[in-house]
């Protein structure tokens, strides 16, 4: 016991010399960490070292669903995160206690999909784990004490933050940190799409993976990433996300619904995605592509090519430090996703998002932007609030979504990180 104890000790010892080179405002982060070391404890006894590593949730600044036909988009990492206090073990077990979840473990023997764990953390650690072994990767067993700040059904992509994280504790304790982000990404949307079995584009975990504010292009099975440098801070400007209090949950099929028709417009174009079929020949067959796909599906193909261009634009503003040239393509991009791309609401009686969205307009004026955040239907929904207007911003959505539905968000510069 006294060797555990030790263990222990010299993690706390760590965060304190970290306190001691940060700034104030990481109080309560520290405060976490301990926590969570101090739950590790309890739970595990380990006589392995333990360490601290964090991944970041994202925000999908501007690219609404086009990633799954390999699109562009502008993401960024921010600084709500999902952390684990974790040691290593010498078998092939996970165990993962998790804040507010009961403790699952999970047998790394075998690899194969679990039908019944479709939708689970379980689904997603045996996918990671599937995904590294095969690649060539090494795998092995921990113990994880865990907490998240990326709530499910925020649009801040809380599974993202979960596969990455799992996969770079997979990494660190097996593998030495060789893992590229790119790598890291594809076997976290693997776990995603074949175990957890939810269809998801790139774009979550890559914004995870990399940190950052990134373009994105994945028109290329290496997507290709260029990082951009803008503070909307100094620009005197938030960056908000309202939680409208409506979950993502349950949503599966609304959201499946979207890649299926624009594969299906696709198909009917005579390719297998949108980025396959430059849009000036889209346009020529756009008649036949209304007859085999539907007008919706033609709707949400004609947002893809237009949500393309206006991430170019968008990456473009923020070079030049435009700020207006950047609003002008955020406002447009979320017109196009409620009028075209058509996920705002999936309930006439229930429109949380298009509540928020109309009321932010009224707010904002011709300042400032805002559009449907994520994969839409429900969640949340992305403001840029001019620093002036940012208390009455907030009061005016609290007063419609509850108290603490505001969320103020800072670009995080790195992906998973080891803390200590």
């Amino acid at each position: 016991m006294e060797c555990v104890m030790m263990v222990y000790e010299k993690a706390l010892r760590d965060l304190i010399a970290l306190k001691d080179e940060d700034n104030p405002q990481n109080t309560e982060q520290i405060n976490r960490y301990k926590s969570l070391l101090l739950q590790h404890q309890q739970i595990y006894n380990t006589k392995e070292a333990v360490g601290i590593a964090s991944a970041p949730g994202r925000v999908e600044i501007i690219g609404n669903h086009t990633d799954h036909n390999h699109g562009l988009v502008l993401a960024a990492a921010v600084n709500m995160d999902t952390v684990a206090a974790f040691s290593r073990r010498d078998d092939m077990l996970v165990n993962l206690a998790s804040e507010g979840y009961e403790p699952i473990s999970v047998d790394l023997t075998k690899l194969t999909p679990v039908v019944e764990e479709a939708g689970t953390s379980k689904a997603l650690i045996r996918g990671v784990a599937a995904g590294l072994v095969a690649r060539g990767y090494k795998i092995g067993g921990f113990d994880a004490a865990m907490s998240s700040q990326v709530l499910s059904g925020s649009g801040l992509s809380s599974s993202a933050a979960f596969e990455v994280l799992v996969c770079y504790l997979f990494d660190l304790l097996y593998n030495g940190g060789s893992i590229d982000a790119v790598t890291r990404a594809q076997i976290s949307q693997y776990a995603e799409n074949a175990y957890f079995m939810k269809p998801s584009g790139l774009m979550d975990q890559m914004a995870s993976s990399f940190g950052g504010m990134v373009q994105i292009d994945f028109e290329q099975e290496q997507p290709k990433v260029d990082i951009l440098q803008f503070s909307f801070a100094k620009a005197g400007y938030q960056m908000v996300i309202v939680n409208t209090r409506s979950s993502h949950d349950d949503l599966t099929p609304a959201y499946s619904a979207i890649p299926y028709e624009m594969k299906a417009a696709a198909k009917a174009a005579g390719g297998e995605l949108l980025r396959d079929i430059p849009f000036e020949r889209f346009l020529t067959v756009l008649p036949m592509v209304q007859k085999e796909a539907g007008d919706r599906a033609v709707l949400r193909a004609l947002h893809f090519y237009q949500e393309n261009a206006l991430v170019k634009d968008a990456a473009q503003a923020l070079k030049n430090n435009r700020i207006a040239a950047f609003f002008n393509a955020i406002n447009a991009s979320g017109l196009s996703s409620w009028t075209q791309l058509q996920n705002i609401s999936v309930h006439e009686d229930e429109q949380p998002i298009a509540l928020g969205l109309a009321v932010a307009k009224q707010v904002l004026g011709a300042r400032g932007a805002c559009r449907v955040h994520g994969g839409g239907f429900a969640g949340t929904t992305l403001n840029f609030v001019p620093n002036d207007l940012l208390d009455m911003f907030t009061k005016t959505m609290e007063s419609l979504f509850g108290e603490g539905c505001c969320h103020l968000l800072d670009v995080r510069e790195k992906g998973p990180d080891l803390i200590l």
